[in-house]
């Protein structure tokens, strides 16, 4: 547009020049005001037009809703003009729906230049192809406008495109196939910038690649996110020299990284999030000098970080969910315009730089799910931009607090599941900005402060599964707090509901495994809005207030493990939006009082936990539960049969364990999850349905085989347990048609027959097979396929024979092998020893033979834990080191303080109902491993291994010569027995450095020489010594331990003297003896005796304690309950360890399972 001027004198005085600045300034705006003002007749009418056709909703319009004939069309809101016409439109989320017509007076805009439909809601209505008649468009943005079906051909004519974006939510709306890409750009050679996010174009590499290189010279911006493109991405992009900005996240390209991205010398940002990438990542790609944004996020990609070049470009580094590993390098703190670190979920390990204290830009830092060790950052000062911190799920150690504290622009910051320590600082009331602060499950200690109320900006506060102590602080001016979580801590005092009713936005409140003790008086205000809450786990007492019954807003409820006691009526309670409620283990007695008994008093519950309160029969509220899908009466004392209207509830999850219901099981309803286990079913096994994912008939008396179609039942069962039944006959071939099984226990029946051949080579899927106490017989079948995923393997106490298979070395994620107690006659299993993973060996009572162990001076696996080799016929001298000089057997090892017990957790996948999208919780579906074991001569059921216990039993073989002096190394033994074998020469004096040993077994060898004094000195645990039947001499030592412990300890050693023996010793018993001959030499019988009275203890044993286990129920469930007392109890050092890290363990284990 030209703009004439006055001609003007070259000379003017001062005072004329500034009288006349103003009156050019109108001269020189008007023609401007008249062409940008006034839009021409025609124009005005399309628009008006347009708008009367448009269907928008007015409250949600900023621009339309404002258009009236009264002004001009050119000052209106969206509207752009250039000499009277209509070149820019913008139209952005102005609520626009039920489509676009084709008639549109929009079309008729011929002069539009630039224009913005994006963010509308035009229900899947087709792009008009009168687009295309819009010839002088340069900026086309239609994104996520909610137009579908197939992009029109017609948009290639807009040959002076320079900027076009067609996003859609998801390929199932808009899609690109006739035309396809190369057709639809193939004219539009302006174009600089390319956005097809979510398009349907289904393009293989080369054909996406060629169709956008050969057309689009100029492109610079390049984004088709989630367009389902295949295969690696072609070279040709190469042609493209002025790339800049590559956005291709959401794709399947299955393939690695093509090294030729790193020969963009412009490119800026390479976005390829969750691409199905693979391989090894091609550093030169970090060090593109003009990169600034990366992100590799969700690909399955290795690789480590480069060194990084001084000055580089890079602001926003995302590696998150890869395989990316190693240590962070120095020159990381290179990178000074760094604002955003994401390294989270990949294996990156070691300490953090110091160098990072260098990246003053930064905003955002994320390093959770790695593993990470030491402190953290000596120079957190520094980083006085930064706003989001999450640490989270390492091994950071050391005091943090104190330096985060100082950091007053903090938004988000996550400590959780780390080493750290210290108490809460003073200076942490600096965080003002603070939105979420999380700091759980660390080993946090001291009282939490009352000062945490002036963060008054704090919405998620999460403490839990630490060892803060005290009351719980007052909240009272942090009046946007919506989430509090103080779980598994040791806090005191009472709960009251005042406490919180300051704060009107709490919707989630845990304060389970606390101590928190005393009554929950009634309270007044129903309109607290919290709707999870959790007092579980903790020491409560008294009624529980019905005023609970009045939070309208309550949907979780858990109340379980309390004492809460007296009378709960259930009608009183008025919580119409409960979903879950748990009142489990607690004194209370059930009630409901109802007009009619069969009206639910919860109208939307899903899950209903009534376990252990003494119920009798069945609450009939549940008939009409129409809502119910997880229901848990176990542990109380229901009788008789299941009523047939359980059957009928719409149930997922039913938990009946540990009552006493009896009756036949014809069928089962198509419920996923099933627990019945220790009840009195009997008679036939009843035929699950398809959809059943988990059964658990275990500890009932069903008493038939395992019918013959069984298997074919059980097509989605991951978890079945028969065990502790009556069943007879052979395992069925078609158990194997079971092939999602994970866990398959069948133990302590009455099976015969061989092993199915099927059965073994299903342990590719198959982690656990536990047939221990059966009758089977035949050999173990050598078919164990070579991707074996088989974690343990227990078939102890049946009648195989044969040799230990070649191909079970092929499982070697095996950590639990028992095949003790049946007729193997093998050597020692030497082919095993690549199986790293093995924790317990049993190989007792079998006819192995020759040697221990597999020679070399390294242990054959390096975390077993329990071996028995007892009863056998190895021969030979021993080698400690070559079986058992294991990280679990040796002191100050990681390995004893992480973990809690041998299991497997069979939730890892998560199990989902047929025909449901809703996922299952199974608490249940935790398979614990046990083993049999002789703890201090007697056998005992380990029903829970744990991982820190160790014991070697090496008793009743052949093996000869000195104990080795290289025992001194097992400094975390707690029992070791050598009994009845052949050793010779002096108890090594270095068994006195095996300071955690309860329990040593030395009798019926040929020991010679005193009892050092060592032992005596240092055991001090010791509860169990047996040294009986040996050639020892001098005086016992009776000190410490060993002044506890009868002369049985010591009979059958002529040369003892002292304590306890009634052999006083005289002046020359202080003598060391000359050798006499081995008693037991002229003694033939007395090792018969001997083995008379093992086999006589062991029957005797088995009846007093199996019998009772078998025939009566409740000292079984009894004797169950306290399995874990009587087992620490014999090993209180256990216990100690155990409740040291118990509280971080549990809650880990407890993440786990969710």
């Amino acid at each position: 547009m030209s703009v004439s001027y006055y001609n003007l004198p070259m000379k003017i005085p001062f005072f004329s020049w500034l009288f006349l600045i103003p009156i050019c300034s109108l001269f020189v705006n008007f023609p401007v005001f008249v062409v940008s003002g006034q839009c021409r007749g025609d124009q005005r009418s399309y628009l008006l037009d347009m708008k009367k056709n448009l269907k928008f909703d007015t409250t949600g319009s900023t621009k339309l809703v404002h258009w009236t004939e009264s002004t001009d069309c050119c000052s209106w809101e969206g509207v752009t003009c250039n000499g009277g016409l209509v070149v820019g439109l913008n139209l952005a989320n102005e609520s626009i729906s039920d489509g676009l017509d084709n008639s549109s007076s929009l079309f008729c805009l011929q002069y539009l230049q630039n224009l913005n439909l994006a963010d509308n809601e035009l229900v899947d209505s087709p792009i008009p192809p009168e687009f295309g008649n819009l010839t002088n468009l340069r900026y086309l943005n239609l994104s996520y406008a909610s137009f579908g079906g197939q992009i029109p051909i017609e948009i290639s004519r807009l040959t002076r495109l320079v900027s076009l974006d067609l996003s859609a939510f998801s390929i199932c709306m808009l899609k690109l196939e006739n035309p396809d890409l190369a057709s639809l750009v193939h004219n539009l050679t302006s174009l600089t910038e390319l956005y097809l996010d979510g398009v349907n174009i289904s393009s293989q590499g080369n054909e996406w690649c060629q169709a956008v290189s050969s057309s689009l010279p100029n492109l610079r911006v390049l984004s088709m996110i989630g367009c389902n493109l295949q295969g690696p991405p072609d070279s040709s992009l190469l042609k493209l020299h002025s790339l800049s900005i590559i956005s291709l996240d959401g794709n399947n390209f299955s393939a690695p990284v093509p090294e030729f991205f790193s020969y963009f010398r412009n490119l800026t940002s390479l976005c390829l999030s969750n691409c199905g990438l693979n391989g090894q990542f091609p550093k030169k790609i970090f060090q593109i000098p003009t990169l600034q944004t990366i992100d590799l996020s969700s690909n399955e990609i290795l690789g480590s970080l480069p060194e990084f070049h001084p000055n580089g470009s890079l602001q926003s580094l995302v590696l998150s969910g890869t395989s990316f590993s190693g240590a962070l390098p120095d020159s990381i703190g290179n990178l000074k315009r760094l604002s955003k670190i994401d390294l989270s979920g990949c294996n990156f390990s070691g300490s953090i730089p110091n160098s990072m204290a260098n990246l003053t830009q930064l905003v955002h830092l994320d390093l959770s799910s790695n593993s990470f060790t030491r402190s953290i950052l000596n120079s957190m000062a520094n980083l006085t931009q930064l706003v989001h911190l999450d640490l989270s799920s390492n091994s950071f150690t050391g005091s943090i607090l104190n330096s985060i504290a100082n950091l007053p622009q903090f938004v988000h910051l996550d400590l959780s599941l780390n080493r750290f320590t210290g108490s809460m600082p003073n200076s942490m009331t600096n965080l003002t900005r603070l939105f979420v602060l999380c700091i759980s499950s660390n080993s946090f200690t001291g009282s939490i402060p009352n000062f945490m109320a002036n963060l008054t900006q704090l919405v998620d506060f999460d403490m839990s599964s630490n060892s803060f102590i005290g009351p719980i602080p007052s909240f009272n001016m942090a009046k946007n707090l919506d989430m509090i979580d103080l779980s598994d801590n040791h806090l005191t005092g009472q709960f009251t509901f005042t406490h919180w009713k300051e704060l009107p936005s709490l919707v989630f409140l845990n304060l389970s495994n606390n101590k928190l003790s005393g009554q929950i008086h009634e309270f007044s205000n129903s309109s607290f809005p919290v709707e999870w809450l959790d007092l579980s786990r903790n020491y409560l007492e008294g009624p529980i207030p019905t005023s609970i019954g009045k939070l309208q807003y309550l949907k979780i409820l858990y109340l379980s493990s309390n004492n809460f006691n007296g009378s709960f009526q259930l009608n009183v309670f008025q919580l119409t939006n409960l979903i879950e409620l748990d009142l489990s283990d607690n004194g209370l007695l059930i009630e409901y009082n109802g007009t009619n008994s069969s009206l639910s008093p919860f109208s939307f519950i899903e899950s209903l936990r009534l376990a252990s309160l003494k119920l009798k029969t069945f609450p009939s509220f549940l008939r009409n539960q129409t809502s119910l899908l997880y229901l848990d009466l176990s542990r109380n004392q229901i009788h008789g049969e299941i009523p047939n209207w359980i059957w009928e509830l719409d149930l997922t999850h039913l938990n009946l364990s540990y009552n006493y219901l009896e009756g036949p099981l014809l069928n089962l309803s198509s419920l996923g999850i099933i627990d019945l286990r220790s009840n009195q079913f009997q008679g036939q096994l009843p035929t699950p349905l398809p959809s059943c994912s988990y059964l658990d008939l275990s500890w009932n008396n069903f008493s038939s085989v395992i019918p013959a179609g069984f298997g074919n039942s059980l097509s989605y069962t991951k978890f079945l347990s028969l065990s502790s039944n009556k069943l007879n006959g052979h395992i069925p071939e078609a158990i194997c048609n079971a092939t999602s099984l994970k866990i398959l226990n069948l133990s302590n029946n009455s099976l015969s027959g061989t092993i199915p051949h099927c059965l073994i080579a299903m342990s590719e899927t198959l982690k656990v097979l536990n047939l221990r106490r059966n009758n089977l017989t035949g050999k173990i079948s050598d078919v164990f396929p070579s991707n074996c995923g088989l974690r343990t393997l227990s078939l102890n106490r049946n009648l195989l024979e044969g040799m230990v298979p070649n191909s079970l070395a092929n499982c070697i994620n095996l950590e639990l092998l028992d095949i003790g107690n049946n007729r193997i006659q093998d050597e020692f299993p030497c082919h095993l020893k690549d199986i790293s993973s093995l924790r317990v060996l049993i190989l007792r009572s079998n006819k192995f033979y020759g040697s221990v162990g597999c020679g070399g001076l390294n242990a054959t696996w390096l975390i077993l834990q329990i071996v028995d080799l007892a009863s056998n016929n190895f021969s030979g001298k021993l080698s400690i080191k070559s079986i058992a000089n294991s990280k679990a057997m040796i002191a100050n090892n990681e390995v004893q303080s992480e973990l809690n017990y041998l299991h497997f957790v069979a939730s890892a996948e998560t199990f989902f109902t047929v025909g449901s999208n809703t996922p299952s919780e199974i608490t249940e579906a935790y398979y614990q491993d046990e083993i049999a074991i002789f703890i201090k001569g007697l056998e005992r059921e380990l029903k829970k291994i744990p991982t820190i216990f160790t014991s070697i039993d090496l008793s009743c073989n052949n093996l000869d010569g000195p104990i080795p002096e290289e025992i001194e190394v097992l400094k975390s033994l707690y029992g070791l027995n050598l009994s009845h074998n052949a050793f010779t020469s002096r108890i090594p004096p270095s068994l006195g450095k095996l300071s955690k040993l309860e329990s040593l077994d030395l009798s019926s060898n040929k020991l010679t020489g005193g009892i050092p004094m060592q032992l005596a000195d240092s055991l001090n645990f010791l509860s169990v010594l047996n040294l009986s039947f040996n050639q020892l001499v001098g005086p016992i030592p009776y000190i410490k331990q060993f002044a506890t412990f009868s002369e049985d300890s010591y009979e059958g050693n002529k040369g003892l003297c002292g304590q306890p023996l009634k052999a006083e010793c005289g002046s020359a018993d202080r003598r060391p003896p000359a050798p006499f001959e081995d008693i037991h030499l002229k003694s033939g019988p007395l090792i018969d005796w001997n083995y008379l009275c093992v086999e006589l203890g062991f029957v005797l044993g088995f009846g007093m304690v199996i019998g009772p286990l078998v025939l009566w129920k409740r000292w079984r469930i009894r004797y169950y309950k306290h399995a874990d007392d009587i087992f620490f109890r014999i090993f209180p050092q256990l216990y100690l360890r155990w409740e040291k890290n118990h509280q971080v363990q549990r809650h880990r284990i407890r993440m786990q399972r969710h």
